[in-house]
């Protein structure tokens, strides 16, 4: 089992920066994809950003430029740092781990981030 925590969202203006985390514990082999996921009021859940402990990076083209996805191995600890946030990256963020060569996906509780003036 693996088990995640999220935290680092809030209330914040447009313009405004955020950084999330999200620190795994458990059985965590030492090759895993995590990823940062978003789910906006009344849509479906998106992928944000992920990072392999490879250090392979991906983003979705609409935060490219203004987030950063990173992690400490050391520690199971992924990071997004969010910058020049507007309304719509307003949304729950989850964080998701997944084993190589396992079927299984983790997911944290969420954490919610809301970008308003």
């Amino acid at each position: 089992q693996v088990q995640l925590v999220e935290s680092g969202g809030g209330l914040v203006q447009p313009g405004g920066s955020l950084r999330l985390s999200c620190a795994a514990s458990g059985s965590i082999f030492s090759g895993n994809f995590m990823g940062w996921y978003r789910q906006p009021p009344g849509k479906a859940r998106e992928l944000v950003a992920s990072i392999t402990s490879y250090g392979s990076t991906t983003y979705r083209d609409s935060v490219k430029g203004r987030f950063t996805i990173s992690r400490d191995n050391a520690k199971n600890t992924v990071y997004l740092q969010m910058n020049s946030l507007k309304p719509e990256d307003t949304a729950l963020y989850y964080c998701l781990l997944k084993n190589f060569g396992r079927s299984q996906d983790y997911w944290g509780q969420g954490t919610q981030v809301t970008v308003s003036s």
